[in-house]
């Protein structure tokens, strides 16, 4: 059993094979991308292409069966187990809890495709019947195709994670850790060497897809200065914009999650909704609350239908450029907004999580691919177009020339990208901040107050990642390398699975409320005090005797 903790230097009161294990891992995989890109790109593609002709099934099926599973468990008698011990209260109220969970899940994701994705798929997708291409009829299906993608299937996937993670941690008092869910399977093997691997896997996709996430952000904001100031859109003032952010996003994860993290998320969905207000009342009004509730029907609708679809035709690259990339971008990032939104869940009920987990990010993103995307796509259908063109152009540009061409006026037009701009500041922060928070746990095996120099270290690893992958030109590598990581991760997320609902079937049952036992799982000597183990006084009594 390893469990020997480093007393001295950055790493202090962590593991020595997670922290130090990590960071090699990661500055050896971003060296390799930078000294040979093209070779690098060649591994990544070749890897990603296996996936996408091989295993798009695979994915189809297991993000199907998490969506199953989630709805089933709210409403089985699981569904009454708290995430705690049965006296435990939130932390957080619902609208600071959403906050958080949404901000870190897809703040800076949804922003950057809400327009473009639905262009995208009003151009082509397998769906359009042959000449239908950019009509009425596409344009339903384009954004419930977009829709589909930012919906309850990855939601049900965080949910599961989350609920495995909070449940095993404040139920059962093991570390708040990916392994904590390998317990019922391996027993205290979860220390050593399986453990260990488990726990990396989800460093490495945290680590690497919000790098990814955080290149994507400083693209469309220097996009947006751009458009406010002129100045000139390149990868070297995107790596400035991404370091700034990243000093920001590390003083914020100093601060801790009650103050940093928890008052910008609540800044994010106060500037999200004046963002969506802004769209719906100086936009197309009618058109857009007509197709907000045709949206969200056709989406009920079709969303089994689609989860299992597997495309036919093996010629086709459209499944893996956008489901399959999806969903392994989903897995690859369950364990950072899993463990994220684990931290922020203590005394929820399992059913009260799931159903809040899946139903209130779903109902807004459905909202702002609407006010975004289909604002684009009235313009394309019944106004000047445009859109089109320049996301065929450029991505980045997407959102301002979309509230340039609403024809507001120039200062309006200006205001909005002003509120976008700052949104994507505060959203890039959360996102880095909370990632930061999340790594520092893991490498700590759970331990939630990690060293000062330790989160400083990751916040700015992080930045760095990002900043030297979009200098050599390696984020198209970084995003496939991240898919590639969910393959490995995902027998991970089988097995947590398979552990959580082999302990709720241990959960006592009488037709009562359940009740909270005394924690029997044994932890290595060095953690005994971290995490505080509740016992019985008889118990402690007896401990102590001996």
């Amino acid at each position: 059993m390893n469990s020997k903790k480093l007393e001295k230097g950055i790493f202090a009161n962590t593991n020595p094979v997670m922290s130090v294990g990590s960071a090699i891992i990661i500055i050896a995989f971003v060296l390799f991308t930078i000294i040979d890109p093209e070779y690098a790109n060649g591994v990544y593609e070749t890897a990603k292409g296996f996936i996408a002709t091989d295993l798009a099934w695979y994915y189809i099926i297991l993000m199907s069966f998490f969506l199953l599973l989630s709805v089933y468990t709210a409403f089985s008698r699981f569904g009454r187990i708290k995430l705690g011990h049965d006296n435990d209260k939130p932390d957080y109220s619902f609208f600071s809890w959403f906050s958080m969970l949404f901000g870190a899940g897809i703040g800076i994701g949804i922003l950057f495709w809400s327009i473009a994705e639905p262009i995208y798929h009003f151009q082509s997708n397998p769906f359009i019947a042959e000449g239908q291409a950019q009509t009425v009829e596409a344009a339903q299906i384009a954004m419930r195709v977009s829709i589909f993608h930012w919906g309850l299937h990855g939601w049900a996937l965080f949910a599961i994670t989350g609920m495995a993670l909070a449940y095993f941690s404040y139920r059962k008092g093991l570390p708040l850790s990916i392994r904590s869910g390998l317990y019922p399977v391996f027993g205290e093997k979860i220390y050593g060497p399986i453990g260990h691997m488990a726990d990396l896997l989800a460093v490495f996709g945290t680590v690497f897809g919000i790098a990814t996430s955080l290149g994507l952000g400083a693209q469309q904001m220097n996009a947006g200065i751009n458009y406010l100031f002129g100045v000139d859109i390149s990868s070297t003032n995107q790596v400035v914009i991404i370091a700034v952010i990243s000093v920001l996003a590390t003083l914020s994860a100093l601060s801790g999650l009650d103050k940093g993290v928890k008052k910008l998320s609540e800044l994010n969905m106060r500037l999200t909704a004046l963002m969506l207000t802004f769209f719906i009342v100086l936009g197309p009004t009618a058109y857009l609350l007509g197709a907000f509730a045709t949206n969200l029907g056709d989406y009920v609708t079709n969303a089994v239908e689609l989860g299992f679809w597997v495309d036919p035709d093996p010629k086709s690259q459209w499944q893996g450029w956008w489901t399959v990339f999806y969903w392994g971008w989903w897995i690859a990032w369950a364990p950072f907004v899993g463990m994220f939104i684990a931290r922020i869940s203590k005394g929820r009920t399992v059913k009260e999580f799931i159903l809040g987990v899946l139903i209130a990010p779903t109902l807004l993103a459905t909202f702002w691919i609407t006010a975004f995307g289909n604002t684009a796509i009235f313009i394309e259908l019944f106004g000047s177009g445009g859109v089109t063109e320049a996301v065929n152009k450029d991505i980045t540009t997407a959102l301002f020339v979309t509230m340039e061409l609403m024809d507001l006026g120039t200062t309006i037009a200006t205001i909005g990208a002003i509120i976008c701009t700052v949104m994507l500041v505060t959203y890039f922060i959360t996102s880095a901040d909370s990632a930061t928070l999340v790594i520092c746990t893991l490498v700590s095996m759970g331990e939630q107050k990690s060293p000062p120099k330790l989160r400083i270290f990751w916040g700015l690893l992080i930045g760095a990642v990002a900043g030297v992958l979009l200098i050599a030109g390696g984020l198209k590598a970084l995003q496939t390398a991240s898919i590639v990581a969910a393959l490995p991760y995902s027998i991970v997320l089988a097995i947590t699975t398979w552990g959580l609902y082999k302990s709720f079937r241990d959960e006592p049952y009488n037709g009562l409320p359940y009740l909270s036992t005394p924690d029997d799982i044994p932890l290595p000597p060095e953690y005994g005090q971290s995490y505080a183990h509740k016992r019985s006084k008889k118990q402690a009594a007896a401990e102590s005797a001996s």
